[in-house]
This record gives C-alpha cells, structure tokens and sequence, in this order.
C-alpha cells in the first residue's frame, strides 16, 4: 500500500523539494500552498499524514491543525522555522505530533515521516496485541485500538494512546519523561519534559474526571508518572 501524505507550505520550492524526498521513498504527495487548500485536499482524499508548515497566507498553520483535529487524528508534523522551545510546544498543544524546524535535512525528514507513520499505522493492526487492560473507569482494548472512559470510547491521538498503554500496562510503576519518550517515540530523549507534560495534561484532559486533581494518572514529583493500580 502506498501511504498519501499531504505537505502544506507557501513556499513552493520547500514543497518540491520535499515531494522529489517523499516520491523517492515510495510516498503518493499531495501539495497544498495555504491551509484552506490543506483543509480542501483533507475532504477529497484518504491523507495518512500531514506536514505542516506554520506562517502561510489566507489561513495559517496553527488554524488549520485546529480545524483538523475536529475530527481527525491523522499524524501532523510541523515543519517552521521557529526553534524555540516555547513554539514547540505550542505546536504540540494544537495538536501536532512531531516538530522539524527548517532548515531540515532531508534524511532526518524521511526518518521522521518513516518512523511517525510506522507508529500510527501500527495502531490499526489486530495482531500486535491482543489484550485488554482496565483501571477504574479506563478500559484500553488494543486489539481494536479502542480506549473507554465509563464504556464511551474517547477519541485519542496515536501518541496519547501509546503513552496510556505504555502506563496502563505497568500499573503501579513510575515512567521518568525520559523514559516514557524512548519508549513512545523510539528515540533518544533530549529536553523532553515538557513535551510529555504536554501530551500528559491531554490525556487527563480525555480521561480524568478533573484534570487538575488527577486520580488515575498521577505525577511523582521529581520522579515521572504511573498509573496508580486500583
């Protein structure tokens, strides 16, 4: 199967020039100049994955994402020329997956776009495992990639659901920042606490009765988190 992958950037040359990258490694492209495009392509066409540049004309970056995640969960992966950490985040709380600040290599974009593909579709096969797990109201099935918060299934993010099940299977066990990215991510990790801060505060945002007073996923200051087995 060849995957489709939209890349949406104003630059035309930076948008060729990734396409001739992706074309090469057996990927189907889609091109978009603008987010109403991106949005456009997203309703005529199965996309498996978006890159997502962040200023562009009529309708940026930022608002587009948010308009994708309505009801989507496709991986996006923003691609700006921000370096900041605080940008980083930023794109992260909107919803993106993964962040490649220009100017890129174009090795380490196909390993990305490899690896954040290979991960999701992952999350669609019946046969990597066939288990249930449960604490309190949370029931995870990953043979159907299902997750039920007092048997309504919420809708997760590839890397919500891998954070959860990394978690929900050692239950009672602490996971530093670290480690939680080197097994979610299949990385090195570097700097990495605020980003799962971030994905963390989403997933409790989903799956806890009061986020801010959290009863299933807890932190452990100084330490990581677990999932407190009930």
């Amino acid at each position: 199967m060849k995957y489709n992958i939209l890349v949406c950037d104003d630059e035309k040359d930076i948008v060729s020039a990734i396409e001739i990258y992706l074309v090469a490694e057996g990927y189907n492209v889609f091109k978009a100049y603008d987010g109403l495009e991106a949005l456009e392509i997203l309703d005529k066409e199965e996309i498996h994955l978006v890159l997502m540049d962040l200023m562009m004309p009529n309708m940026d970056g930022i608002s587009t994402i948010l308009k994708i995640r309505e009801d989507k969960n496709i991986p996006i992966i923003i691609l700006s020329a921000k370096s900041e950490i605080t940008d980083k985040i930023i794109g992260l709380n909107i919803g993106a997956d993964d962040y490649i600040v220009k100017p890129f290599n174009a090795i380490e974009l196909v390993a990305r776009v490899n690896s954040t593909l290979r991960r999701y579709m992952s999350l669609g096969s019946a046969d990597i495992d066939k288990n249930q797990y449960a604490v309190g109201r949370v029931v995870v099935n990953d043979t159907a990639k299902e997750v039920l918060v007092d048997s309504v299934a919420v809708s997760l993010t590839p890397y919500e659901y891998k954070i959860l099940l990394l978690l929900i299977r050692n239950k009672g066990r602490v996971f530093s920042s670290d480690e939680i990215y080197e097994n979610v991510w299949e990385e090195e990790a570097h700097d990495v606490k605020k980003v799962i801060s971030v994905h963390i505060s989403h997933l409790r945002d989903k799956i806890e009765i009061n986020p801010r007073k959290p009863d299933l996923i807890k932190s452990v200051y100084g330490m990581g988190y677990k999932i407190e087995d009930k």
